[in-house]
């Protein structure tokens, strides 16, 4: 990960330029990374605690990489009425992780949203960008075993 080229981007002391530089970090690592966090607080003149509390502040920002597939459990009113709790706590369960983490060989993340904007097919769940919907937490679990095995296999 080359980030040289993006500090060049932006001028020297000048704390205006943070949130446009640690967006630019984060879309070429894919995460800020502490080092990078480091680097950004000496080139904008700012307090590391500054550009700290900015990344943790706005939830865009991620301070950890995502794992290979990023799941996403609609928690929206009509799947919460269909069962999308039932849906998390499995893919919880079964992957060792809760809400908001990856699992340690970076195969799985977890992530819940407001509304994936599917309801006729509630409870569902997006992995990467590839819709599941009429879940129950037996056909969750299934779903997951074929994602873990792909990810071993590669």
């Amino acid at each position: 990960m080359e980030t040289n080229t993006i500090f060049q981007k932006y001028p020297a002391n000048d704390p205006s330029v943070l949130i446009a530089l640690l967006q630019d970090i984060q879309e070429t690592c894919g995460y800020l990374p502490e080092s990078e966090l480091h680097r950004v607080a000496n080139h904008t003149h700012l307090p590391v605690s500054r550009v700290y509390g900015v990344a943790t502040f706005y939830n865009q920002f991620r301070l950890k990489p995502l794992g290979k597939y990023v799941i996403r459990v609609c928690r929206g009113t009509a799947c919460h009425v269909k069962g999308s709790l039932d849906i998390l706590r499995t893919c919880e369960n079964e992957l060792d992780i809760a809400a908001g983490e990856t699992t340690k060989d970076l195969n799985f993340s977890i992530e819940t949203v407001a509304c994936i904007g599917a309801c006729s097919i509630a409870p569902v769940i997006t992995i990467n960008e590839e819709f599941h919907g009429g879940l129950t937490v037996k056909s969750v679990k299934k779903l997951l075993t074929s994602y873990q095995k792909n990810a071993e296999e590669e």
